[in-house]
């Protein structure tokens, strides 16, 4: 009995949680939440943290390099007196030592060898800083792209929270416009029924009801469609989106939109990283074409099974190192023929920076041109959003008007059907007017490369 009285509990507790509506949705709790969770994010954060990575892989071009080598063997011992020139790629034929004992057999000792070589490069020309400096500035390219990715899903997420509550503001004018059919609707029957007025008004006023809710419905699929956009920048499931919107239903506050700094915008700047990188990748070439100076220091061991008169020790003669030796020098390597080659990747590098450069000035175009079509933009709906409420408030008193005419018997069904619609579009002009002056205003941000203003401006 007391575990079914437990579960009991637990079901009305589900059906309680499932019974809890939404918490309401803000426009910064949007737009922090699809920088918590979109994807395309969390793929700049990696290649920041890759890019990150390559600067400590740069700096270890500073350490001296250290290489050790064990190898046990048996093998034939005939050795020919002869040159042999290198063998690229790689080595194929084996290296011997020792004298030349003319001797040709298949007799084989046992071999071994143990060794260790310390390289290091004291100075470079700035070769390496160059490498750093590069791989600095990947790195450097890579918070940009970062912010830049940021800042366009931000955008995105506050445009498509804008469009939903544009979708949402459409309904209520299309709901408020089925409510006023439904009433004519009934006034129409009453009268119908007391003969007043002809059937054929009654169909009309019921006609007029039905393409008011196929607006209604048209409207929630659109407020549908734009949650399910929403959805994919916040996480959420777009039932589980509860969109308020009542501060954007206001117009805001008229103020002069702040000037353009088109180098401080996210696109700008992650140019100008592409820029810096392409100038550091040529700074290494610049410094590639200079002798390379190495300090060696070597300690090896070598055992032999095997005398120099052609002798075989037998037994496991060899399989040890019994022969030290140890050297210490300066080797010094200058490619002389890659000149050309360095001088041509020079060249394409030079025309890659060119190109980088133009693109940043289209940038700064293309971002000066946005900003002032924004600033056009905000600047009509500002003008279109204070001529509406005329239009309104001139469409409510047709709207009376007709439908007292209409009372009276002096007007027809048609005219309060065209003063009904010329309402409910003016209704719905007048929310569309708000919401194109917040559009514009993040369109001005947008351009400008700062959220935060409209964010704040926004309220929510």
């Amino acid at each position: 009995m007391r575990f079914l009285k437990l579960g009991f509990m637990l079901a009305a507790l589900s059906r309680l949680q499932a019974q809890t509506p939404p918490e309401p949705l803000t426009l910064r709790a949007a737009v922090e939440a699809a920088l918590r969770n979109y994807p395309s994010i969390q793929v700049s954060q990696e290649q920041l943290n890759a890019a990150s990575a390559g600067i400590e892989l740069a700096r270890t071009a500073y350490l001296p390099r250290i290489d050790t080598l064990a190898q046990v063997n048996r093998a034939s011992r005939n050795n020919v007196f002869g040159q042999l020139l290198p063998q690229l790629p790689g080595s194929v034929i084996p290296s011997l030592s020792g004298p030349v004992i003319g001797s040709n057999n298949t007799g084989s000792a046992f071999g071994s060898a143990l060794g260790a070589l310390v390289t290091w490069e004291p100075f470079d020309f700035g070769l390496r800083r160059a490498g750093v400096d590069a791989a600095g500035s990947a790195r450097t390219q890579a918070e940009a792209s970062l912010k830049r990715t940021r800042f366009e899903i931000a955008v995105a997420t506050a445009d498509a929270y804008m469009t939903v509550t544009v979708a949402q503001e459409t309904v209520k004018a299309a709901r408020a416009a089925m409510t006023r059919d439904e009433v004519i609707v009934k006034a129409t029957r009453a009268l119908v029924d007391a003969e007043l007025r002809p059937g054929v008004d009654l169909s009309r006023a019921e006609a007029e009801l039905a393409a008011a809710k196929t607006q209604w419905i048209q409207a929630t699929q659109a407020v549908n469609v734009a949650k399910a956009a929403l959805s994919r920048f916040v996480g959420l499931e777009p039932e589980k989106m509860e969109i308020p919107g009542k501060a954007m239903a206001e117009l805001p506050q008229e103020a002069q939109p702040a000037s353009l700094h088109a180098e401080t915008n996210p696109a700008a700047a992650e140019q100008a990283a592409v820029v810096e990188q392409a100038r550091a990748q040529l700074r290494i070439l610049e410094r590639s074409y200079f002798p390379h100076f190495y300090l060696e220091g070597s300690v090896s061991a070598r055992g032999t099974g095997a005398e120099t008169n052609g002798k075989l020790l037998g037994g496991v003669n060899g399989l040890g190192p019994t022969v030290q030796n140890f050297a210490l020098g300066l080797t010094v390597s200058f490619p002389v023929m890659d000149k050309p080659a360095i001088q041509a990747k020079e060249t394409a590098q030079a025309s890659v920076i060119k190109a980088q450069e133009a693109k940043s000035r289209q940038i700064a175009a293309d971002l000066r041109a946005q900003w002032n079509a924004a600033v056009a933009t905000l600047n009509g709906a500002r003008l279109v959003a204070a001529n509406i409420p005329v239009q309104v408030a001139a469409a409510k008193a047709a709207t009376q008007q007709a439908a007292a005419r209409y009372q009276a018997g002096f007007g027809t069904l048609a005219e309060i059907a065209e003063a009904e619609r010329l309402l409910t579009q003016a209704e719905i002009d007048q929310a569309l007017s708000r919401l194109s002056v917040w559009r514009g205003l993040l369109g001005v941000a947008a351009a400008a490369g700062d959220l935060q203003p409209f964010l704040s401006e926004a309220r929510q």
